[in-house]
């Protein structure tokens, strides 16, 4: 077991530059403030699987100038039993920082690994340790990989043409619900579920409902195919009476389904009545729209895929 605080944690990203704004709006929502490199040096601690968009978070328990503080840290680590590696993680550029060649991080990686009194292991180690150089500093902790879970989620058993991608929907459900201790969350127009897919997955308490039965029932398969579990109903928004904290919804398309700006605006005004805060998805300028419902749009973002774009709008 470590025997040491952790400082602060170094989060590691990559992301598709169509899909940087919608990271960057993500990380607001997570941490309250956004960077443009891919490393992101923060207080609060993420699960990096959360996040589409995260490689690896590092549990940093020391910071310092030169290798040589690290190591002296490092023979003071307290293991027991517990096997270890260590892992340099300057393999690709990080922030302004060009990435360390591959000599030179074993390197480090063996001087770090020698001081440390435990059993290596560099096959199946009980814990894995990170070193960064970062900012003029080393950073170094316990390395947490990312697991790719929405990946998981792209071959559904019922699929439907304008549904969010599965990265879109999991970085748009974080969005809304960045602490889900204690948050009730709906999706009204939930389709074939592919943002309910993603919350679940995340253990957020979310619930759906559309009014069109057939993807009602496309959404209740979609939810058992991964052994997840949550409600889907049928039924207009314009019915619901209890009370969310969040809204999520992707809201239907004048180009691809039948529906009128007035329907429209019924959705905004009823999403308006049965949650705090709304996160609208939209191919269309609707900041009228929202402003009369009542809301105010406190962020945003755009995500684009070739020439069809998405605003992506935090509404309170």
């Amino acid at each position: 077991m470590i025997k040491q605080t952790i400082i602060s944690y170094l989060y590691m990203y990559a992301w598709q530059t169509n899909e940087q704004e919608l990271c960057r709006l993500e990380m607001r929502a997570l941490f309250g403030f956004d960077v443009t490199s891919n490393i992101l040096l923060a207080s609060q601690k993420v699960e990096p699987s959360r996040s589409p968009f995260m490689r690896s978070r590092l549990d940093v328990l020391f910071e310092a100038e030169n290798i040589a503080e690290i190591a002296h840290f490092a023979q003071n680590l307290v293991l027991g039993e517990v096997t270890f590696k260590v892992l340099c993680l300057n393999k690709f550029d990080l922030g302004d920082m060009k990435k360390i060649q591959q000599d030179e991080r074993h390197q480090v990686e063996r001087e770090i690994g020698l001081c440390i009194q435990a059993e290596p292991d560099l096959t199946n180690p009980e814990v894995v340790f990170g070193l960064v150089w970062h900012n003029n500093r080393w950073y170094f902790g316990s390395y947490v990989e990312g697991e790719a879970i929405w990946f998981k989620h792209q071959q559904k058993p019922e699929m439907y043409s304008t549904a969010l991608s599965t990265r879109v929907a999991r970085a748009v459900a974080n969005i809304a619900i960045p602490n889900p201790a204690g948050v009730r969350a709906i999706d009204p127009c939930c389709g074939i579920g592919t943002v309910l897919v993603e919350a679940l997955s995340m253990n957020m308490d979310i619930v759906g409902r559309d009014i069109n039965p057939l993807v009602v029932k496309g959404s209740r398969i979609n939810i058992a195919h991964f052994g997840l579990q949550g409600e889907v109903l049928k039924g207009d928004i314009a019915q619901i009476t209890e009370s969310y904290d969040v809204a999520i919804i992707d809201l239907p398309y004048n180009l691809f389904t039948h529906i009128s700006v007035d329907s429209q605006f019924t959705i905004i005004k009823s999403a308006r009545r049965i949650a705090k805060r709304v996160i609208l998805v939209t191919i269309e300028t609707i900041d009228n729209m929202v402003n009369e419902a009542g809301f105010e749009i406190i962020d945003r973002c755009v995500v684009t895929k070739g020439t069809f774009k998405r605003q992506v709008l935090v509404c309170e």
